[in-house]
């Protein structure tokens, strides 16, 4: 079967801003990259289409055209919530177009919701909820869908749940993403600016779950279950990207590269024995590292790990992200910097409980840090997280419902601290001038000038639009306020959806489908 992967451009910005993100920070799409790989692996031709990628059409009718011209017989899409009515809407126009095309659609915001989605929007076939590779290559082969686990469907009238399958167990099956399909890898994509030293840049991703549950964490797709690639895959999976594309430096997108140590030890030790001269980033747990682990991972060309702060509101941790506290962060940030690494601190804004004074006493605790870098999202709900009903309830706060904006560049949730959004906004852009115009932050900068050569170089090259994006950060409270007027609902987005967050995990019949030992599937879904 001929399969077409389709990653939608969604909505990556603020009303009346310019859309940044493709400046700071364009990613691979490695989802429906390890996808294609795997289906082709399978004998299934799979074509790739990244609407963010360099070159991609801006407008949603030329997107689709593009998706036709690979002729395709099963169109799958991956979709974030600010994403999934960007895709929707390229795939009414490949569905009017030629009817018997199917279209699946899978990833976060399919697993988190499930069946609903199939009453509101009939131009949708499929819905692949949690793992995609058994639920895909299923599908290729034209086995009866009765008879796949993981899938969503329509039987006449009625919408069909089927049982979740067994999660993959050994990742190291799985073969490389493949990146070759993506026009401009790895010219045209880049990591967030200033985080390298060596270009060029790729991203990767080494396991899947997390053992940790924070309240704002979506964990529908992978469930509780963690499993990592080995460290002998990831070495050759680093040496294939220098080797094949020129890669010299990875930014590990896992959860927490670090939870498994001795995967980790394994893996430093390698590159230390026979090093592949790139530089990697990585996450550590707050807490859970230690100066010998640290130590290794510089010896073995780390260059930055970043941490979950999220606040320094005791109160806040408390709630938000269990076993992390004030005294820990500060540890670990030592740790870091005396083992020559540099550390970044990850913070949200804006979560339930949050008020002018928790995000004061976080400015004031980020600046103590002396982080070498921090990134600051604004808050926005997902579906499968623990503190969903919490945000919708009411009670806390005040939610819009609208998925475009759900993209953690929008307050689409209102905490009862605050009185407006454009109050937050303005706090958080000081907050963010703050630590970039901080001295440790341009002291540390103007020492490292020369070494971010390659991201003042993209800078300069796209000076008009880094110009136009910093502005946004000195609006006054009043320009903040009167951000996204206009910015009308989608017409077809329905409100009020509630998740899915009980799917079972084995039911008769169709878990032991998912059991049964087949040469051209995953063998791990072989295992009860």
């Amino acid at each position: 079967m001929r399969i077409t992967l389709v990653h939608p451009a969604g909505f990556n910005f603020v009303p009346g801003q310019p859309d940044f993100s493709l400046l700071a920070n364009r990613m691979a799409p490695l989802g429906i990259l390890q996808l294609a790989a795997w289906l082709e692996q399978h004998g299934h031709p799979c074509a790739v289409h990244d609407c963010l990628g360099p070159g991609a059409p801006a407008s949603i009718d030329a997107n689709a055209a593009i998706v036709l011209a690979t002729n395709p017989e099963l169109v799958g899409f991956s979709v974030t919530t600010s994403g999934f009515m960007d895709a929707f809407e390229i795939a009414a126009r490949v569905k009017a177009k030629r009817p018997h095309v199917r279209i699946v659609f899978g990833n976060v915001h399919v697993s988190a919701i499930g069946a609903a989605l199939l009453r509101h929007f009939p131009e949708i076939d499929y819905l692949c909820i949690g793992e995609g590779e058994g639920t895909l290559l299923d599908l290729a082969e034209h086995r009866d869908p009765r008879e796949i686990a993981n899938l969503c469907y329509r039987r006449g009238e009625d919408i069909v749940s089927n049982p979740r399958r067994h999660r993959i167990l050994d990742l190291d099956e799985l073969p490389f993403p493949a990146y070759e399909k993506l026009v401009g890898f790895p010219r045209g994509y880049h990591l967030p600016l200033f985080s390298y030293v060596k270009r060029y840049g790729a991203t990767m991703v080494t396991s899947r779950g997390c053992p940790y549950t924070c309240s704002f964490c979506d964990r529908t797709v992978f469930e509780r279950l963690y499993k990592t690639n080995s460290a002998d895959y990831v070495y050759e999976h680093m040496k294939y990207l220098r080797d094949r594309f020129g890669v010299r430096h990875i930014n590990f997108y896992d959860d927490l590269f670090t939870a498994q140590r001795k995967r980790v030890t394994d893996l430093c030790e390698r590159l230390i024995a026979k090093p592949l001269g790139m530089d990697f980033n990585c996450a550590v747990r707050t807490g859970h590292t230690s100066d010998a682990m640290l130590r290794l991972l510089k010896r073995a060309g780390a260059l930055m790990v970043s941490m979950g702060i999220e606040s320094a509101d005791p109160g806040m941790m408390e709630r938000h992200k269990a076993g992390v506290t004030l005294d820990s962060v500060r540890r670990t940030v030592e740790q870091i910097h005396a083992a020559g690494l540099r550390a970044k601190g990850l913070f949200i804004f804006g979560l339930p409980g949050e008020t002018p004074e928790t995000s004061a006493a976080t400015s004031d605790f980020m600046l103590s840090l002396d982080l070498d870098e921090m990134n600051m999202s604004k808050f926005s709900p997902l579906y499968g997280a623990p503190i969903w009903d919490d945000c919708v309830g009411g009670e806390s706060g005040e939610f819009n419902e609208d998925w475009r904006l759900m993209n953690c560049l929008n307050f689409v949730y209102l905490p009862k601290g605050f009185a407006s959004r454009g109050e937050m906004d303005a706090l958080y852009n000081t907050q963010v001038r703050r630590f970039y115009d901080s001295k440790g932050y341009r002291r540390r900068f103007s020492r490292r000038l020369w070494q971010h050569r390659w991201s003042l170089w993209h800078v300069l090259k796209n000076l008009p639009k880094t110009i136009q994006a910093a502005r946004y950060y000195s609006s006054s409270k009043a320009d903040l306020e009167r951000v996204g007027e206009g910015f009308s609902p989608h017409p077809r987005q329905p409100r009020g959806l509630r998740p899915n967050l009980s799917p079972e995990l084995e039911v008769d019949g169709i878990a032991a489908l998912a059991t049964v030992k087949v040469s051209r599937r995953v063998r791990s879904e072989t295992s009860a």
